[in-house]
């Protein structure tokens, strides 16, 4: 038993090491990268366009994102827009009297229903692009605002025949809302302008984000169209267009502010469908990846690409199992030397550190307060999470369906704005909080037992564990306890 506990320590940390040298590679060719430029548009490319707003219940952010949409820059009798509506709650009615209002300017708005809501987000997609007047498709989701000249910074690339998608940065309205939206902020902002933007140069696959890009609608179709068999219907019909010879081209200098999700519960259920989704689509499509004709670096970008969620699997396996390494390693001299082997690969968190200093002097003009700060903070929440993610990621891996729960929007923009009201906010307790309190206590008490052996190697990882799990435990009661 020993032994195994030995091998799957080593085998978490090697694997981690691993995904951080690809981090590693990737911030390398994201410094060697020549600066994106965007082609001067063909005289007369104006086509037809079709802006698709998925709709599902987003009775405090839907009008928001109809007001910013109709301000788009556009000749607009080029421009359909597709409300593809399925929500159950007021939300349709504050859509219907919005549009009431704007028929006087005349758009060519429509408020699309459907019956079920089968197939979820990516069911309607598919089913409002089969009506879709539009050359090209672009997807706004609720939260997000888009720039008037959204469209003058995107269909330029298309006049290359071979695009097939153009994803734009996500920005974000309330970054500085608390630590919490800082720290959302420092991940993704570290996806986008870095992973994204190395991917792209290199001419690996990269992924339309969900929402803020335009889609040739000839590639949609091309492709299979949009499926409901994984919940990232981006990220698995990206694969299946490059796959197909589609390429895509992600823009760092245009941004689309969209908002952060202001509480725990909320970003656990948008990070359980991100994790999940992102192992179901590694299920269903890595197979055909490594049979393709792409080449080596191309393969192991896209394998570490679709395997990314997978590093919380073997985070928490890594601190789960660390626990009886503390008192094995001592009584078998060949398992202190795996340990020791171990140790080595904790190396990798410089190589992560240096990925995310990057992406944090991209954004800052002084970025060495903000790393220190929001870094270690960074570390801990992931490693809180590990246990809900890593748990995403094993269902995906092993095919378990559940159904697609979209993210609540609170319109949350200033510090004072208030959520506790909020009808979409789900605050039972689950059985996974409950044990991340349980692995909380169980990390503080290994800290101290640590001290009591005279036995500190692993005093910082544990405290880092015991930080993560309880900071993660108590944001996620807290809203159940001001319910």
């Amino acid at each position: 038993m020993e032994w195994i506990i030995a091998i799957v320590y080593i085998l978490s940390l090697f694997y981690l090491f691993v995904f951080s040298l690809g981090q590693l590679h990737l911030t390398h060719i994201y410094l060697k990268k020549k600066k994106q430029v965007t082609p001067t548009p063909q005289s007369g490319f104006e086509p037809v366009v079709t802006i698709q707003l998925p709709v599902y219940n987003e009775k405090y952010v839907v009008e928001r994102l109809i007001d910013a949409v109709v301000k788009i820059r556009y000749p607009r009798e080029k421009l359909e827009i597709q409300i593809l509506d399925d929500s159950t709650d007021e939300t349709s009615g504050i859509i219907y009297q919005k549009l009431e209002w704007l028929q006087q300017f005349a758009y060519d708005i429509k408020h699309l229903r459907r019956e079920t809501r089968k197939g979820f987000k990516a069911g309607a997609l598919q089913e409002g692009l089969r009506s879709a007047r539009g050359e090209f498709i672009v997807i706004f989701d609720s939260d997000f605002i888009p720039d008037q000249t959204f469209l003058q910074k995107t269909l330029p690339h298309f006049t290359d025949p071979a695009v097939g998608a153009v994803q734009t940065r996500w920005g974000h309205i309330n970054k500085d809302y608390s630590l919490i939206t800082q720290l959302q902020a420092f991940g993704l902002d570290a996806h986008f302008s870095i992973e994204q933007s190395a991917r792209n140069t290199a001419g690996s696959f990269i992924n339309f984000n969900g929402t803020c890009g335009v889609w040739r609608k000839r590639c949609i179709i091309d492709s299979g169209g949009w499926s409901s068999d994984t919940l990232t219907e981006d990220l698995d019909l990206s694969y299946r267009a490059q796959l197909k010879g589609w390429r895509f081209v992600y823009l760092e200098d245009v941004v689309t502010p969209g908002e952060l999700p202001v509480v725990m519960p909320v970003i656990k259920l948008q990070q359980y469908r991100w994790n999940k989704g992102g192992a179901e689509t590694a299920r269903k499509l890595t197979a055909k990846v490594l049979r393709s004709n792409l080449s080596m670096r191309q393969k192991v970008h896209a394998f570490l690409h679709l395997f990314n969620s997978s590093v919380f699997v073997a985070l928490f396996l890594a601190g789960l199992s660390s626990i009886p390494m503390l008192y094995i390693k001592h009584h078998h001299p060949a398992i202190q030397m795996l340990f020791n082997i171990g140790t080595v690969f904790l190396l990798g968190f410089l190589s992560v550190a240096f990925f995310y200093w990057t992406a944090t002097r991209r954004f800052y003009g002084r970025p060495e307060k903000k790393f220190f700060l929001l870094f270690p903070a960074f570390l801990v929440i992931s490693m809180g999470l590990s246990l809900h993610n890593g748990l995403a990621v094993i269902e995906g891996w092993l095919g378990i369906k559940t159904p697609f729960k979209r993210t609540p929007k609170f319109n949350i923009v200033k510090k004072r704005d208030p959520w506790l009201d909020n009808v979409y906010l789900n605050s039972n307790l689950s059985m996974i909080t409950v044990l991340e309190g349980l692995l909380a206590v169980c990390f503080t008490f290994t800290v101290v037992r640590g001290f009591q052996i005279n036995d500190t190697s692993l005093i910082i990882f544990h405290t880092m564990l015991a930080l993560g799990f309880a900071t993660v435990f108590m944001l996620s009661i807290k809203p159940w306890a001001n319910a």
